[in-house]
């Protein structure tokens, strides 16, 4: 794997996958050839991913593939630095995630997308789930964090939840 121009390599698998969802792909087995798979693969992405950020793209406008590259280039340097390139073989079981109304200091969302963020991160999420939905997309925008920003900060406090609230609090303070 070349490490230098990863993010050309990644626009070109995006926009192919962009291109398949254009012709009719329906699901992440459909979107991509065998060799882009296993690229994504060396890189702890999956062709779910981009198949979830090529719908929601077309579907909703957003993400942006600028979105995607940022939080994918999080997840890969996660996946080459900690996990030194080996996947997780855990799964979230979506069933365990905190309600969508769930609080945390009157946030709505955020317990719910810590542990989401950690499964990110980990390439734990089971292909129901995608981290940077609609509704993560909301929390976002109104606590003024970039998704990527996210994953850096849930990376930095991953067992210490309490700061990842409190980082949360200060922003969202400050966006208003």
């Amino acid at each position: 794997m070349h490490h230098y121009d990863f993010q050309t390599k990644f626009r070109v698998v995006y926009d192919r996958a962009l291109g398949s969802y254009k012709n009719g792909a329906e699901d992440a087995s459909s979107l991509l050839s065998p060799e882009d798979v296993l690229w994504l693969q060396s890189i702890g992405a999956r062709a779910q991913d981009l198949f979830d950020y090529v719908e929601d793209a077309q579907k909703y406008g957003e993400p942006d593939f600028e979105t995607a590259l940022l939080v994918e280039a999080v997840r890969r340097d996660y996946f080459l630095t900690i996990q030194k390139g080996s996947p997780s073989s855990t799964v979230l079981d979506q069933a365990s995630m905190p309600a969508k109304t769930d609080a945390v200091r009157g946030i709505e969302w955020l317990p719910r997308i810590i542990p989401k963020a950690l499964a990110k991160l980990r390439g734990e999420l089971p292909t129901s789930l995608m981290y940077g939905c609609g509704g993560d997309r909301n929390f976002f925008k109104t606590h003024d964090i970039h998704p990527a920003e996210f994953l850096r900060v849930v990376w930095a406090y991953a067992d210490e939840h309490e700061k990842i609230v409190d980082w949360v609090v200060a922003r969202s303070s400050a966006a208003k």
